[in-house]
């Protein structure tokens, strides 16, 4: 078992966790918050992952007889993407409205924001 798909999940997730904490800018917030999350697809093929495993269809060979990957690792990798797609549209569209009322997508620039 190589420990290389966690090292480079790690990775992507240290480089979006970075991007979002010197971001200047709520696009590019949003962008790198899609960054880190991607990093979760890589984990999920890298714990779903069966040396010589082949599609979980057992209709033309006996269960048992060869190796399968994870059906549950597959569905959540998909469910995954579905939810990070929903919730970065979601963002995108706060801030075209944030940008409409304040017109600015500046973080610091937003001083009616400040408690």
């Amino acid at each position: 078992m190589s420990v290389l798909p966690y090292l480079v999940a790690g990775w992507i997730f240290l480089v979006g966790v970075y991007g979002m904490a010197t971001s200047r800018d709520l696009v590019h917030a949003v962008g790198c918050l899609s960054v880190t999350q991607s990093s979760t697809y890589v984990l999920l093929l890298a714990v779903g992952y069966r040396e010589g495993g082949t599609a979980p269809v057992f209709s033309d060979i006996a269960p048992g007889s060869r190796p399968v990957v994870d059906p549950v690792v597959q569905a959540l990798a998909l469910t995954d993407v579905v939810v990070g797609a929903t919730v970065t549209a979601l963002l995108l569209a706060l801030v075209v409205q944030i940008a409409k009322r304040h017109g600015t997508t500046d973080p610091d620039a937003l001083s009616e924001l400040k408690g």
